[in-house]
């Protein structure tokens, strides 16, 4: 098995594209909310969005907002995977949209809605005996051996949400307001009549009839015939822990990313830790490309990543060790991926009506509404404006040799 660090964002400002740090990966530059919606043709256009993680919730909700007759499709639960396990970080040019709905959804009551000052530290393990002498300028409750501090953020520039309480609050306002229908079912293939989409076929049979089909599905877009047989989507397994400590109130709102240098010496391992308004704690940082099951509930992680974590929340802050904070959840997701690190978001070539938005790697929850915003402008309108989505073309892929 091969072990990584977690791909982390370098510096975070507003005025440039920023990447992730080992795989390179584009996130999708946003830099203003989209512009006011244009009337709909009275006959709705008929769209089913194939998957119910945050591209595909918010891919549905900007579709529905523009008056299109939405069917999103999910073949376990909404946001079971990445999009319910991820930190919720948000920077970069895509802060302003979050802002916007934040506003609209009542953000900070409904999914942690938060903006928060971010730096960036290094911890050593073989410092813990004999910590360095402790920075003035460190929030209080990070008492272990950190040295390094820098601000890489400001309440200006990043903030947080929790992921999986955002994609669930957009969703239900997509369903009551805009009349999103959900179906829970695994998506089987995609009825194509004389190189136009004309439906979704579900497994069992049952058939949804549509204009257009937006195929949002994460990872397991590297086992959709449709979508694999253009490019190579696959997942990389991360792994987090959430914690509760007893003090919560002693926590202050700082995101934190972590160079971590373990006892036993070598290259560092990269962690975020992400204290949340309701009292919990995330913390990730170990990734590893293993086989990705069929079933996201069926999703597991490495015991052995899982202990490095909690080694190094320990570290980092006594709030955070065994006895002082209760372990709330271990988990694992599966980032989407793409050879050339740089999402795949457009219409898939020779097939009218068939649209595709994956591969954001670290940056789906910062990236979803934008992604969702350009998608509903494509298909309704017939071009984004909000995302230049040229260079995230699959027209991309064409003549080009997949790897795999």
């Amino acid at each position: 098995m091969l072990v990584t660090s977690l791909p982390l964002p370098t510096t975070f400002t507003l005025s440039s594209l920023q990447t992730c740090k080992k795989t390179k990966t584009t996130p999708v530059h946003c830099s203003s909310p989209p512009p006011p919606q244009s009337p709909m043709d009275p006959q709705s256009k008929r769209v089913a969005v194939c998957g119910g993680g945050v591209i595909g919730v918010c891919t549905a909700y900007f579709l529905a907002k523009k008056g299109a007759s939405v069917t999103l499709i999910e073949k376990s639960s909404v946001a079971c995977a990445a999009s319910g396990k991820s930190g919720g970080f948000l920077a970069l040019d895509c802060f302003n949209l979050h802002r916007s709905l934040a506003e609209e959804l009542n953000g900070a009551e409904s999914y942690g809605y938060r903006p928060l000052p971010t730096l960036s530290l290094t911890v050593s393990e073989s410092e813990k005996q004999s910590p360095p002498s402790r920075d003035k300028n460190l929030p209080c409750w990070i008492d272990g051996p950190a040295r390094g501090l820098r601000a890489i953020g400001s309440t200006e520039t990043t903030a947080q949400v929790h992921p999986q309480m955002f994609t669930k609050a957009l969703l239900s306002k997509a369903v009551e307001k805009y009349g999103v229908e959900v179906v829970i079912g695994k998506v089987d293939s995609v009825g194509v009549e004389g190189g136009r989409v004309e439906s979704v076929v579900l497994e069992g049979g049952r058939v949804i009839e549509s204009d257009s089909v937006v195929l949002a599905l994460g990872p397991w877009s590297g086992k959709f015939e449709m979508l694999s047989s253009l490019f190579r989507v696959y997942g990389l397994r991360v792994h987090s822990i959430v914690l509760e400590p007893k003090e919560p109130d002693a926590i202050t709102p700082h995101a934190l990313f972590l160079s971590y240098y373990p006892e036993q010496g070598g290259k560092p391992m990269e962690s975020e830790v992400f204290p949340r308004p309701t009292g919990e704690v995330y913390l990730c940082g170990v990734s590893s490309e293993v086989e990705l099951p069929e079933d996201p509930e069926q999703i597991a992680g490495d015991p052995e990543s899982l202990e490095v974590l909690k080694r190094v929340a320990s570290t980092v802050s006594s709030h955070l060790g065994e006895g002082e904070a209760r372990l709330k959840a271990e988990q694992a997701c599966f980032l989407p991926c793409t050879d050339d690190s740089v999402p795949v978001i457009g219409e898939i070539p020779g097939v009218k009506g068939c649209y595709v938005a994956t591969g954001h790697n670290c940056w789906g929850i910062l990236n979803g509404p934008a992604t969702g915003a350009a998608m509903a402008e494509l298909i309704v309108d017939g071009q984004a404006t909000v995302v230049d989505l040229a260079r995230f073309s699959p027209a991309r892929f064409v003549g080009r040799r997949r790897k795999g």
